[in-house]
């Protein structure tokens, strides 16, 4: 089968932030997008899509290594895999009125959208919504696994680098070597 591919990550392609949504017995990414971006143009039709959400990742250098061996790369990443459907005007509307009312908990004066003029919300016009029905997903964690003699090492090497991916990295190889 032939999926679609929604890349999430912000440096490899287009940032489009979902909320998880479990209803009707079903798991769910919610979202929209601008209509105006390129993305959407390609959303007229229900269609199987790939959502791939990018951890950290960085390159291991084999001096790293006891013995001779390879480089590599260390990383984290999960596909969900699925069925994209978008929401109708009114169907975006409600799935916007959930995600305002869940992330303005809390807020010292909470907003509800109820609240706004219809000149506000027609702003809604100019956003598609969509849902993606989940129906596999796949999460993978390639952290030096088979090089448990080399792993201190590596880690000492990570932190020295002092970037983010390789901090991180570092940090989840050592949570990993503690289980």
């Amino acid at each position: 089968m032939a999926y679609s591919s929604i890349n999430c990550s912000i440096s490899f392609g287009p940032f489009i932030s979902f909320e998880w949504e479990e209803r009707d017995g079903k798991n769910l990414l919610v979202g929209h997008i601008a209509r105006a971006n390129p993305i959407g143009e390609q959303w007229t039709e229900t269609r199987d899509v790939l959502v791939i959400f990018q951890g950290p990742h960085t390159y291991i250098s084999s001096s790293w290594y006891q013995e001779e061996e390879v480089p590599t790369w260390d990383y984290q990443a999960v596909h969900l895999y699925g069925q994209l459907n978008t929401l109708t005007e009114e169907e975006t509307m409600a799935s916007l009125h959930r995600l305002v009312e869940r992330h303005e908990q809390g807020e010292e004066k909470p907003i509800d959208l109820s609240q706004f003029s219809d000149r506000t919300l027609r702003q809604v016009r100019g956003v598609i919504g969509f849902e993606i029905e989940i129906n596999e997903i796949q999460a993978v964690s390639k952290l030096s696994q088979t090089r448990q003699k080399d792993q201190a090492e590596i880690i000492r090497q990570l932190e020295k680098r002092k970037d983010q991916n390789s901090l991180e990295i570092a940090q989840a190889i050592r949570n990993q070597s503690k289980s």
